[in-house]
């Protein structure tokens, strides 16, 4: 049971961070392939602010934050530990995340992510029936493992809804 405490409110989301093994790698795939606007890069020395914010000792990272339609992602570059290691869940795995866009075309983005190494975990499936009949969505995969989904309204989807 949750003890009574002071109300609070949610009042949007801010951002999503994804860690990744190279940030310029990253900058090249979410800026040049994805055409996102890339805001800025900062970089965090080992610092007891950086190592208290993500609970790591030692902690260093550059960090870049890159512009989406209604959504900021950060990407995270570790220096430091050194022993930092590369995870690769599968959907279904705890622990496992992914971010979802809403796009125009998905079979042209997955020609295009898929030339800087992005492939698709399946073919793109399509809902048949109920509430969200026609749209077509997939799960795509990138080298350092991290998962998005990429979903496309149907012609009728997008008139049913206005």
């Amino acid at each position: 049971m949750i003890e009574a405490s002071p109300s609070f409110r949610i009042k949007s989301a801010d951002h999503t961070g994804i860690t990744v093994s190279s940030l310029d790698e990253a900058l090249s795939f979410w800026v040049g392939a994805m055409g996102f606007e890339h805001m800025y890069t900062w970089d965090f020395e080992e610092s007891s602010f950086f190592e208290e914010l993500v609970g790591v000792k030692p902690a260093a990272a550059r960090v870049a934050m890159v512009r989406v339609p209604g959504h900021l992602i950060e990407l995270l570059e570790y220096r430091a530990p050194k022993d930092r290691q590369v995870m690769k869940p599968r959907s279904c795995d705890v622990g496992s995340v992914h971010v979802a866009f809403q796009v125009e075309n998905v079979d042209a983005l997955l020609a295009r992510i898929g030339a800087v190494g992005w492939g698709a975990l399946s073919k793109v499936q399509r809902i048949e029936s109920g509430e969200r009949a026609g749209l077509r969505l997939v799960y795509v995969r990138g080298p350092d493992g991290v998962t998005l989904e990429f979903l496309e309204q149907s012609r009728n989807l997008l008139a049913a809804m206005s």
